[in-house]
């Protein structure tokens, strides 16, 4: 949590980036998690694979599904996060759905993943009305809970969600599911600005961002940009991971000259 905080007590936008953990394989991962966090991503979220991944879009769930047939298990995970601490210092968020933290057990889960040198959880299908005892023991292990907000999201989630989230909240730009968009709605500044006016934690905004010019328009507005189904997409065109850091770095160049 100590780490997220850290990150948010600058000027500068942040970059977040997504990946499935064994996507297309496990060396991949950890080779690509450097890459991000050598050409400037500010948190890299990790996301644990799960066969029904209700809100992820086509690219997202594939790599999901290919990560599952390569045997990667909540286990698996935190052994390779325990693995990229050991030269990595950003902020790790798993991104994962509920089911798999309720069969592991909550405080199981919570306990090996802060033991890891995990920071937080993004947990799409936990809504913030049920997740008061994973709310007690992501705080008891120092891990923050960061719930999402979408479009439609009411007054009342609004304020029940951001008062509950730890370290920053997730705005879903658009209702639907995670994938490259051609542009972002054009109500995406209103959202920001009903979010803003009932919190002053952080907002980062992700879905359907694929491009530096989507990048820069939610920069002007939210805390942070999430990118992750044209990560997946830059990793399955080059395995070298060249382009990903290059477009990492374009991006991080253009939320460095945006400030808060």
């Amino acid at each position: 949590m100590k780490r997220i905080s850290e990150v948010f007590s600058g000027k500068q936008k942040l970059l977040i980036g997504f990946l499935t953990v064994g996507y297309p394989d496990i060396e991949t991962t950890l080779r690509a998690v450097s890459v991000l966090a050598a050409s400037g991503c500010d948190i890299i979220e990790l996301g644990i694979p799960y066969n029904d991944p209700i809100a992820d879009g086509p690219i997202i769930q594939n790599a999901s599904l290919h990560a599952l047939k390569n045997g990667v298990t909540p286990d698996l995970c935190f052994g390779i996060v325990k693995r990229l601490r050991e030269h990595i210092s950003v902020p790790f968020i798993f991104l994962t759905y509920y089911n798999p933290i309720l069969q592991f057990g909550e405080e199981e889960f919570c306990r090996q993943a802060s033991d890891a040198g995990v920071d937080g959880f993004i947990i799409p299908d936990l809504p913030p009305e049920e997740g008061e005892n994973l709310d007690l023991l992501s705080s008891k292990f120092d891990l923050a809970l960061i719930y999402l907000l979408a479009p439609t999201s009411t007054t009342e989630r609004i304020r029940l969600a951001t008062s509950r989230s730890r370290g920053f909240v997730y705005l879903v730009s658009l209702t639907g599911v995670t994938g490259l968009r051609d542009r972002l709605p054009s109500e995406l500044e209103e959202f920001v600005r009903r979010v803003r006016s009932k919190t002053r934690k952080p907002l980062c905004v992700g879905f359907g961002i694929s491009s530096s010019d989507e990048a820069r328009r939610v920069a002007k507005i939210a805390d942070g940009v999430i990118i992750g189904s044209k990560l997946i997409e830059l990793i399955e065109e080059d395995r070298n991971l060249e382009k990903l850091g290059a477009f990492v770095k374009e991006v991080k160049g253009i939320l460095s000259v945006s400030t808060k």
